[in-house]
Protein backbone atom coordinates (compact mmCIF):
# COMPACT_ATOMS: atom_id res chain seq x y z
CA UNK A 1 0.00 0.00 0.00
CA UNK A 2 3.16 2.38 1.08
CA UNK A 3 4.75 1.82 -2.57
CA UNK A 4 1.20 2.44 -4.27
CA UNK A 5 0.83 5.66 -2.35
CA UNK A 6 4.54 6.49 -3.05
CA UNK A 7 4.06 5.78 -6.96
CA UNK A 8 0.58 8.29 -7.43
CA UNK A 9 2.74 10.86 -5.37
CA UNK A 10 5.13 10.42 -7.80
CA UNK A 11 3.22 10.36 -11.03
CA UNK A 12 0.91 13.40 -9.67
CA UNK A 13 4.05 15.57 -8.91
CA UNK A 14 6.03 14.78 -12.57
CA UNK A 15 2.42 15.70 -14.01
CA UNK A 16 2.19 19.38 -12.48
CA UNK A 17 5.27 20.78 -14.13
CA UNK A 18 3.86 19.78 -17.54
CA UNK A 19 0.03 20.82 -17.06
CA UNK A 20 1.53 24.36 -15.89
CA UNK A 21 3.62 24.51 -18.93
CA UNK A 22 0.32 23.81 -20.86
CA UNK A 23 -1.07 26.47 -19.64
CA UNK A 24 1.65 28.65 -20.44
CA UNK A 25 2.01 28.23 -23.40
CA UNK A 26 -1.25 28.08 -24.65
CA UNK A 27 -2.39 32.22 -25.83
CA UNK A 28 -4.55 34.87 -24.28
CA UNK A 29 -6.68 37.20 -26.01
CA UNK A 30 -7.88 40.37 -25.15
CA UNK A 31 -10.68 42.36 -27.12
CA UNK A 32 -9.05 45.15 -28.74
CA UNK A 33 -10.45 48.78 -28.13
CA UNK A 34 -13.39 50.13 -30.25
CA UNK A 35 -11.97 53.20 -31.55
CA UNK A 36 -14.26 55.38 -32.73
CA UNK A 37 -14.11 56.76 -36.65
CA UNK A 38 -12.67 59.44 -37.96
CA UNK A 39 -14.33 62.55 -39.14
CA UNK A 40 -13.87 63.00 -42.93
CA UNK A 41 -15.10 66.34 -44.91
CA UNK A 42 -15.01 65.29 -48.41
CA UNK A 43 -17.91 65.26 -50.49
CA UNK A 44 -21.27 66.92 -51.21
CA UNK A 45 -23.30 68.72 -49.05
CA UNK A 46 -26.40 70.81 -48.96
CA UNK A 47 -27.46 73.02 -46.47
CA UNK A 48 -29.90 76.16 -44.97
CA UNK A 49 -28.24 79.38 -44.02
CA UNK A 50 -29.81 83.12 -42.86
CA UNK A 51 -27.86 86.01 -41.55
CA UNK A 52 -28.27 89.95 -41.98
CA UNK A 53 -26.65 92.64 -44.29
CA UNK A 54 -25.42 96.30 -43.93
CA UNK A 55 -24.08 98.37 -46.32
CA UNK A 56 -20.53 99.86 -46.25
CA UNK A 57 -21.62 103.75 -46.55
CA UNK A 58 -22.16 107.04 -43.88
CA UNK A 59 -25.36 108.04 -45.74
CA UNK A 60 -28.75 106.12 -45.93
CA UNK A 61 -26.57 102.60 -45.42
CA UNK A 62 -28.35 99.94 -46.90
CA UNK A 63 -29.62 97.04 -43.98
CA UNK A 64 -31.41 94.02 -43.27
CA UNK A 65 -32.05 90.36 -43.37
CA UNK A 66 -31.45 87.73 -45.82
CA UNK A 67 -32.10 83.84 -45.54
CA UNK A 68 -31.30 80.91 -48.61
CA UNK A 69 -29.31 77.71 -49.30
CA UNK A 70 -25.79 76.30 -49.67
CA UNK A 71 -24.83 73.53 -52.09
CA UNK A 72 -20.97 72.64 -52.09
CA UNK A 73 -18.27 69.85 -52.33
CA UNK A 74 -15.07 69.63 -50.09
CA UNK A 75 -12.11 67.63 -50.75
CA UNK A 76 -9.63 66.84 -47.39
CA UNK A 77 -5.88 65.80 -47.88
CA UNK A 78 -4.71 65.16 -44.23
CA UNK A 79 -5.79 68.57 -42.17
CA UNK A 80 -5.93 70.36 -45.06
CA UNK A 81 -9.40 71.23 -46.85
CA UNK A 82 -10.35 72.34 -50.35
CA UNK A 83 -13.86 73.12 -51.40
CA UNK A 84 -16.03 74.61 -54.29
CA UNK A 85 -19.85 76.79 -52.82
CA UNK A 86 -22.58 78.06 -54.12
CA UNK A 87 -25.43 79.73 -52.37
CA UNK A 88 -28.13 81.84 -53.01
CA UNK A 89 -30.75 83.53 -50.82
CA UNK A 90 -34.36 86.05 -50.70
CA UNK A 91 -33.05 89.38 -49.25
CA UNK A 92 -34.47 92.39 -47.79
CA UNK A 93 -31.45 94.42 -47.68
CA UNK A 94 -32.81 98.36 -48.05
CA UNK A 95 -32.26 101.86 -47.57
CA UNK A 96 -35.49 105.08 -48.40
CA UNK A 97 -34.48 108.48 -48.45
CA UNK A 98 -36.46 111.46 -49.61
CA UNK A 99 -39.29 114.27 -48.73
CA UNK A 100 -42.27 113.24 -47.75
CA UNK A 101 -44.99 113.35 -50.01
CA UNK A 102 -42.69 115.41 -52.91
CA UNK A 103 -39.73 112.36 -53.40
CA UNK A 104 -39.07 109.20 -52.64
CA UNK A 105 -36.56 107.15 -53.05
CA UNK A 106 -35.60 102.95 -51.87
CA UNK A 107 -32.88 100.92 -53.03
CA UNK A 108 -33.20 97.46 -52.44
CA UNK A 109 -31.63 94.12 -52.44
CA UNK A 110 -34.29 91.63 -53.44
CA UNK A 111 -31.76 88.28 -53.71
CA UNK A 112 -28.38 87.75 -53.88
CA UNK A 113 -25.44 84.77 -54.32
CA UNK A 114 -22.34 83.89 -54.66
CA UNK A 115 -19.61 81.02 -56.09
CA UNK A 116 -16.87 80.54 -53.82
CA UNK A 117 -13.82 78.87 -53.46
CA UNK A 118 -12.78 77.61 -50.08
CA UNK A 119 -9.89 76.56 -48.44
CA UNK A 120 -9.10 75.48 -44.60
CA UNK A 121 -7.22 73.68 -41.81
CA UNK A 122 -9.29 70.68 -40.28
CA UNK A 123 -8.84 70.38 -36.40
CA UNK A 124 -10.84 67.21 -36.72
CA UNK A 125 -14.34 68.30 -36.56
CA UNK A 126 -13.42 71.74 -36.41
CA UNK A 127 -12.63 73.54 -39.92
CA UNK A 128 -11.39 77.10 -40.12
CA UNK A 129 -11.38 78.29 -43.63
CA UNK A 130 -10.85 81.52 -46.10
CA UNK A 131 -13.04 81.84 -48.74
CA UNK A 132 -13.22 84.23 -52.32
CA UNK A 133 -15.28 84.15 -55.46
CA UNK A 134 -18.15 86.00 -57.40
CA UNK A 135 -20.94 87.63 -56.15
CA UNK A 136 -24.28 88.88 -57.43
CA UNK A 137 -27.60 90.55 -56.55
CA UNK A 138 -31.03 91.58 -57.92
CA UNK A 139 -30.98 95.59 -56.89
CA UNK A 140 -34.46 97.08 -57.63
CA UNK A 141 -34.55 100.70 -57.77
CA UNK A 142 -37.98 102.44 -56.39
CA UNK A 143 -38.92 106.05 -56.76
CA UNK A 144 -42.33 108.11 -56.27
CA UNK A 145 -42.19 111.99 -57.28
CA UNK A 146 -45.41 114.36 -56.23
CA UNK A 147 -47.37 110.99 -56.78
CA UNK A 148 -46.22 109.05 -59.58
CA UNK A 149 -44.12 105.98 -59.07
CA UNK A 150 -41.83 103.48 -60.82
CA UNK A 151 -39.50 101.12 -60.26
CA UNK A 152 -36.56 99.12 -61.98
CA UNK A 153 -34.52 95.83 -61.41
CA UNK A 154 -31.19 95.43 -62.33
CA UNK A 155 -28.66 91.95 -61.78
CA UNK A 156 -25.66 93.18 -60.54
CA UNK A 157 -22.22 91.22 -60.97
CA UNK A 158 -19.11 91.64 -58.16
CA UNK A 159 -16.81 90.00 -56.27
CA UNK A 160 -16.84 88.28 -52.45
CA UNK A 161 -14.27 87.53 -49.70
CA UNK A 162 -14.45 86.38 -46.22
CA UNK A 163 -13.91 83.41 -43.77
CA UNK A 164 -15.50 81.13 -41.46
CA UNK A 165 -15.68 78.15 -39.06
CA UNK A 166 -17.43 75.21 -39.32
CA UNK A 167 -17.95 72.52 -36.58
CA UNK A 168 -19.06 68.83 -37.00
CA UNK A 169 -21.51 68.23 -34.64
CA UNK A 170 -22.42 64.73 -35.87
CA UNK A 171 -21.41 62.40 -38.10
CA UNK A 172 -23.48 64.01 -41.33
CA UNK A 173 -24.28 67.30 -39.72
CA UNK A 174 -22.32 70.75 -39.59
CA UNK A 175 -22.69 74.01 -38.32
CA UNK A 176 -21.52 77.19 -39.83
CA UNK A 177 -20.67 81.10 -39.11
CA UNK A 178 -19.73 83.04 -41.77
CA UNK A 179 -18.36 86.95 -42.36
CA UNK A 180 -18.22 87.67 -46.01
CA UNK A 181 -17.05 91.22 -47.62
CA UNK A 182 -19.30 91.76 -51.18
CA UNK A 183 -18.55 94.28 -53.52
CA UNK A 184 -21.55 94.71 -56.25
CA UNK A 185 -20.98 96.82 -59.64
CA UNK A 186 -22.47 100.55 -59.82
CA UNK A 187 -24.95 101.27 -62.00
CA UNK A 188 -27.60 103.50 -63.85
CA UNK A 189 -31.58 103.47 -63.48
CA UNK A 190 -34.59 105.04 -65.40
CA UNK A 191 -32.51 105.37 -68.52
CA UNK A 192 -29.75 106.81 -67.35
CA UNK A 193 -31.30 109.49 -64.63
CA UNK A 194 -30.75 107.78 -61.59
CA UNK A 195 -26.94 106.40 -60.96
CA UNK A 196 -26.28 104.36 -58.20
CA UNK A 197 -22.87 103.74 -57.21
CA UNK A 198 -21.14 100.29 -56.29
CA UNK A 199 -22.50 98.36 -53.66
CA UNK A 200 -20.16 96.99 -50.70
CA UNK A 201 -21.75 94.80 -48.12
CA UNK A 202 -20.76 93.58 -44.82
CA UNK A 203 -22.28 90.36 -44.51
CA UNK A 204 -22.58 87.47 -41.23
CA UNK A 205 -24.93 84.44 -41.77
CA UNK A 206 -24.96 81.37 -39.78
CA UNK A 207 -25.95 78.10 -41.62
CA UNK A 208 -26.61 74.24 -40.97
CA UNK A 209 -24.95 71.29 -43.54
CA UNK A 210 -25.90 68.08 -44.07
CA UNK A 211 -22.94 66.04 -45.80
CA UNK A 212 -23.85 63.20 -47.85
Amino acid sequence: MKKILLATVALAALAAPAAAADLAARPTYTKAPVLAPVPTWTGFYIGAMGGYGSENADVAAMKGGFAGGTVGYNWQQGPVVFGLEADAAWSDIKASAGIPGIIGLTDRIESTGTVRGRIGYAFNTVLLYGTGGYAWGNNKVSATVLGLAGSETKFLSGWTAGAGVEWMFAPKWSLKGEYLYKSLESSTYFAGTLPIGTLNLHTFQVGVNYHF
